[in-house]
């Protein structure tokens, strides 16, 4: 049987092609309907954006405007065009230590994976002010340089040695440079650039956003003090590097000897100088050793026998204090923990030592650390200088605690402190902070022992009346009953120490202060590089335990634990110092603020001095500018706000009177009478109201 294979169908044989001309059939339909949708959506869009534009030209057709955006557009994207500073060919690049010093290409001095870090470095500036340097290899063809992102015309430049202003462009705060796209037959050391520290220049409030509100009720407070008793004042405000504000109230020297005013007096200036006193601690003490430790001159963990051996702990004595935590260790335990004894210890005020040996006044108790003019005082020290009150004063004096166990506030701290400093550099204090700080920033108006170094008494704002005698309160062997002026007040520094001491004796106008107190801010000051802001950071940084109000000698705004100097709107980095004869410095790193207070209220009469108890009430203390603190409070309410703090102000300058008034109150309470109007707080609070009834 044979069998006949069947044909198959056309359909059979090309289904697959039908099949795909239906997919292509379809696709094409639906694109035809996208575009048709789109198409629709853009003229609906068109329709309701076309009134607009003819609302915004008046006159000109839509089609011109988009024309214009299109080109505003093309050349958004076009490179930008460089800004006008142009570096300035130079025959040398100036000496000196600088901010930074990098060489491009590869800035960090190794290549990995962070490509753009190696074309970029970052350093601190403020606006209006600032150069950068510029060393343009020999094989340098060609370079890009931008600053805070701003081209630079780098056209003109070949090899060689270039400054660029850079002041149009500085910003407050970081500042970035960015050296890139080097053509270069030896990329090794294309270019470098050698950044310098900005300074301090002239500015004023509206500059830097201060409102000069605040400043004018602070004027106001200060010059109705001094109008009603107050001897003298003087203020300097440092923002972003600008001192935007000086101003000085009050006589050189407020009364005679007998507390009769002086009606004509010598006016301060702002290049008077004045006594700082405890603040020194900061600008001379901590300054000195902040640059030894950058430069690895001293350790932090040293101790004090590593400078003087043994008999720093061996020679000290027994003194049975008053008051003894945990009751009394006995004298070898003492010398123990006087052996231990670092530098550190020393500025956090954690050594164990006693406020004040006294070592001047051969009548004083010292277990019970009061002014006893029946007590010998076992500490005295006869016909004393640096290196007897260092031996036979500081040597043996025995510890009130155990080193680092707490916080007690001790001149004998940075008097010894001041004395390592010496040892370490070969130099007082005086010549060495004069060369290291002092003359490269072009400070003039700071010293040690004011009349022994080219000034006059009369640069110098007075202190006391008569002498360290708290008005006849007080005696010792050469104590002295002049009025003080151009001397230092402070009795250990002056006694003890020669007029140069760690703890004090340091004078200077708020202007100066301001300025090198400016250098916390940054580390240096042009091309002078003092300290890194890694070491800055350490010593300012809050300390472990009960001590946040404390850096390694900074006092510091903490948690509220300094408003009564620094103010409640001061940053809790915050840091400071104040001073007895009424000094106060602030260092805001936030808002890059410094604030230096200088007052001379100890250049008043003693108030009824007929008890010992009275030998500090100076009639000065009881005013408001010597309240320091008030200067900061009030400033900051001009401070970042968009808000004008004029109601505000007038509101709070009532509440300053309600406060005084409770304050005389209290004290007509404690008399049992009312106080007569020569009494100072009456004087003061006079003072505030002519400030209240005419603000």
């Amino acid at each position: 049987m044979s069998h006949r294979r069947k044909t198959p169908s056309w359909f059979s044989r090309y289904w697959w092609i039908v099949l795909l001309s239906l997919i292509i059939l379809v696709g094409a339909c639906i694109v035809t309907i996208r575009r048709i949708s789109v198409s629709s959506e853009q003229e609906s869009a068109e329709s309701i954006k076309a009134p607009v534009i003819e609302q915004l030209t008046d006159s000109e057709p839509a089609e011109q405007i988009m024309d214009t955006e299109q080109v505003a557009q093309e050349d958004k994207e076009q490179e930008v065009e460089p800004v006008s500073c142009i570096p300035a060919v130079i025959e040398n690049v100036p000496e000196g230590e600088w901010q930074a010093e990098r060489t491009f290409p590869d800035q960090a001095g190794y290549v990995d994976n962070t490509l753009a870090m190696n074309s970029m470095y970052s350093f601190i500036g403020y606006s209006g002010q600032g150069a950068l340097y510029l060393e343009v290899g020999e094989a340098v063809e060609s370079f890009d340089l931008f600053v805070n992102n701003h081209a630079i015309d780098t056209g003109a430049v070949t090899p060689g040695k270039y400054e660029l202003d850079i002041s149009d462009i500085a910003l407050n705060g970081t500042n970035t440079i960015q050296v890139s796209n080097i053509v270069s037959s030896d990329p090794e050391n294309a270019i470098t650039v050698k950044i310098p520290y900005p300074t301090v220049i002239d500015g004023d409030p509206a500059m830097v956003g201060i409102d000069e509100e605040p400043l004018k009720l602070i004027d106001a407070i200060v010059s109705s003090d001094v109008e009603n008793g107050f001897s003298s004042a003087q203020l300097a405000i440092v923002k972003d590097g600008r001192l935007v504000y000086q101003n000085s109230w009050g006589h050189l020297n407020s009364y005679n000897q007998d507390g009769s005013r002086i009606e004509d007096g010598i006016p301060v200036t702002n290049d008077t100088m004045y006594d700082l006193a405890s603040n020194t601690k900061m600008y001379a003490t901590a300054y000195a050793i902040q640059y030894l430790v950058d430069k690895g001159d001293i350790s932090l963990d040293s101790k004090v026998t590593d400078f003087y051996g043994s008999e720093f702990a061996d020679d000290t004595v027994e003194i049975i204090f008053d008051k003894y935590e945990g009751g009394y260790p006995g004298i070898d335990t003492i010398r123990e923990w006087k052996s231990r004894i670092t530098v550190k210890d020393l500025l956090m005020h954690q050594a164990g030592f006693p406020d004040s040996g006294h070592y001047h006044n051969d009548k004083f108790n010292a277990a019970s650390q009061k002014l006893n003019l029946g007590v010998d005082n076992i500490l005295y020290v006869k016909d004393a200088n640096k290196q007897k009150t260092l031996k036979e004063g500081i040597f043996r004096t025995p510890l009130i605690y155990k080193p680092g166990t707490r916080n007690m506030y001790s001149d004998i701290d940075y008097m010894l402190l001041g004395l390592i400093i010496e040892e370490v550099t070969g130099e007082d204090l005086n010549t060495f902070l004069k060369k290291t700080f002092w003359d490269p920033m072009g400070l003039t108006r700071i010293s040690y022992c004011p009349t022994d170094n080219g000034f006059d008494k009369n640069d110098c704002a007075a202190t006391e009346l008569n002498g360290n005698t708290r008005d006849g309160l007080v005696d010792f062997p050469g104590v002295r009953t002049y009025t003080l002026q151009g001397e230092v007040h402070d009795e250990a520094c002056y006694y003890e120490m020669e007029g140069v001491s760690g703890h004090a004796g340091l004078f200077a106008s708020a202007t100066d202060l301001a300025k090198l107190a400016s250098v916390m801010l940054t580390g240096g000051y042009g091309n002078n590089s003092f300290f890194t802001r890694n070491t800055r950071d350490l010593f300012i940084a809050p300390q472990a335990g009960s001590t946040p109000n404390y850096g390694i000698g900074w006092w510091r705004e903490g948690d509220d634990k300094r408003v009564w100097y620094f103010g409640t709107q001061a940053p809790e980095s915050t840091v400071g110092h104040q001073g007895w004869t009424g000094t106060l410095t602030m260092i805001d790193f936030e808002n890059n603020i410094v604030l230096v207070f200088l007052t001379n209220a100890i250049n008043t009469p003693v108030f009824e001095p007929v008890v010992i108890d009275n030998a500090n009430q100076f009639c000065g203390r009881y005013y408001t500018t010597s309240t320091l603190g008030f200067v900061p409070q009030i400033l900051y309410t001009g401070v970042g706000n968009t808000e004008s703090p004029d109601k505000a102000l007038k509101s709070l300058i009532q509440d300053m009177v309600s406060e005084k008034q409770k304050l005389v109150d209290k004290e007509a309470a404690g008399k049992g009478k009312n106080l007569n109007d020569d009494h100072p707080m009456m004087k003061a609070l006079k003072a505030i109201k002519q400030v209240a009834d005419t603000y």
